[in-house]
């Protein structure tokens, strides 16, 4: 093999060397999808092509051995590879030409999984290659059988118990030299206990069953996960821990999938569930649209446009704006609270006190000098944006927190940038001091930032909170064309120009 082990941070390079299963679910699909998710560049050399499904295995076809000695080699005679995981072998040919290919090209880290019964019961391998993979466990690390399969490594009968169980892998593990993976997944009850024991030292890796029959592939899944993982962990127990909570998820996940009527598969990336979906601002970014072409075509923003808009009805919006604020500012410090990240509380910390300056100066610079001063209550659309913005911070998680607040900053930011270029804003134009904030190059920045928090809050959530993210965006929508649309606006009998209009 050419080149040089792993630079420190680069992907490991990890080859699956089994048979094949074209739902997916198990063999060398089933290691690519396990390496991929743990961050390994995965290859695959075929043993065996299996023509099964989530019920079963109805054929196994085994190519020439000497075809199989040729894409071995294609693989070291080029490629660097750092760990081999070693499943389907099918036949003592097969196995042979295998152990002589280790013997010839050591790799750092080999897991063999003794593929012997698949989860549906069929057998997986021939009486006569049984010896043949008892003689790989000279060139293995760790061998990762099931019950059944360990009783058949041990040639004796299955284990009845996990005691029993842990001393025969002790048996097995002394006697060929390696390390034994040993899964309790077999026993009644609900755990579903794994050790990985070396000689007399036994690491218990204690779990609790999932009550799912998505168990299709389990095996192939923690074994390549082991190997992708090993070239990345101090040692086999961190990185047997990592693979175990990983594929704990995986079997949780796999009947979401709905893929087949059987056994069904894990789900490889179920801790990625927004990959391959757009970013969120993507996803909403018709329903931002639409609300802000709404929002300009009501008479007070084309009024803001034109400065026909009169003056009272304007002073009324900012009226009802300073009372929104106040809540806003309770809302953006619950997202400032529940923010994973410094960037994020700072964010939405520094917008918070913001709120509460703009709301004092609306006040007490413009509004105190205004002939007219209103005061009347909360409209009913501000209390309904405001009660829709406090249920969001009472009971949503941070994600759909940040999707409910951000629609104030995108949509304000795209209505004034749309205003500044229809806008004679020049010096007689009453309203240009509010036209030209939102359509400022800082304005859209703080919109662009909010932009990016809400698709790095969404990276990682469950399908349900992401439904609940855009849910949460849409009624801010809605509640943002409203909130332009709840002053009345008449023909106007006097203009009245603002001497200083404080933004929002």
């Amino acid at each position: 093999m050419t080149g040089h082990g792993p630079a420190a941070g680069s992907r490991p390079r990890v080859l699956s060397v089994a048979g094949t299963d074209p739902t997916g679910g198990a063999g060398i699909q089933a290691d690519l999808k396990a390496f991929a998710a743990h961050g390994a560049y995965g290859m695959a050399v075929v043993t065996a092509l299996v023509a099964q499904n989530t019920h079963g295995v109805r054929e196994v076809l085994v190519p020439d051995v000497a075809f199989l000695r040729a894409q071995l080699d294609a693989v070291s005679d080029d490629v660097t590879v750092d760990a081999v995981k070693i499943g389907m072998l099918a036949t003592a040919a097969v196995a042979d030409e295998v152990e002589d290919w280790l013997a010839r090209h050591r790799t750092p880290f080999v897991v063999l999984d003794p593929v012997m019964v698949a989860t549906s019961g069929d057998r997986l391998l021939d009486d006569d290659a049984v010896a043949a993979v008892r003689r790989l466990l000279a060139h293995a690390d760790v061998v990762t059988p099931n019950l059944p399969e360990l009783a058949v490594l041990a040639d004796e009968p299955v284990a009845p118990t996990w005691p029993d169980a842990l001393r025969q892998a002790a048996r097995v593990s002394r006697t060929a030299a390696v390390t034994v993976l040993v899964k309790g997944g077999h026993l009644p009850g609900t755990a579903s206990p794994d050790a990985l024991v070396d000689g007399t030292r036994v690491v218990e890796l204690p779990g609790e069953r999932v009550a799912t029959t998505s168990t299709h592939g389990t095996g192939c899944s923690l074994s390549a996960a082991l190997a992708a993982l090993r070239p990345r962990r101090p040692d086999w127990a961190s990185a047997a821990r990592d693979a175990k909570r990983w594929l704990g998820g995986a079997i949780a996940a796999g009947e979401a999938l709905r893929v087949g009527s059987g056994h069904g598969p894990v789900d490889h990336f179920h801790h990625a569930p927004q990959l391959g979906l757009p970013p969120f601002t993507d996803e909403v970014a018709g329903a931002l649209a639409a609300a802000c072409a709404a929002s300009l075509e009501q008479p007070l923003v084309r009024g803001l446009a034109d400065g026909s808009l009169p003056f009272e009805a304007f002073a009324e919006q900012l009226h009802q704006d300073a009372l929104y604020l106040t809540a806003y500012s309770r809302v953006l410090a619950r997202a400032s609270a529940l923010a994973p990240t410094a960037d994020g509380q700072e964010f939405f910390a520094r917008g918070a006190h913001s709120c509460l300056a703009v709301e004092r100066s609306l006040h007490e610079t413009y509004l105190a000098r205004a002939a007219v001063r209103p005061s009347t209550p909360p409209s009913a659309v501000t209390r309904a944006y405001v009660d829709h913005l406090a249920a969001v911070a009472a009971h949503g998680s941070y994600a759909e927190v940040v999707a409910a607040v951000l629609p104030c900053y995108w949509v304000y930011a795209e209505v004034g940038v749309a205003l500044l270029a229809r806008a004679d804003a020049g010096p007689g134009h009453p309203y240009r001091d509010w036209v030209a904030t939102y359509g400022s190059a800082s304005f859209t920045d703080h919109a662009a930032h909010a932009c990016r928090l809400a698709d790095a809050a969404a990276q990682h959530v469950d399908p349900v909170t992401r439904e609940r993210m855009v849910a949460a965006f849409e009624a801010s929508c809605r509640h943002e064309v409203a909130f332009f649309g709840q002053v009345a606006v008449l023909a106007p009998e006097r203009q009245r120009p603002a001497a200083a209009l404080v933004a929002r």
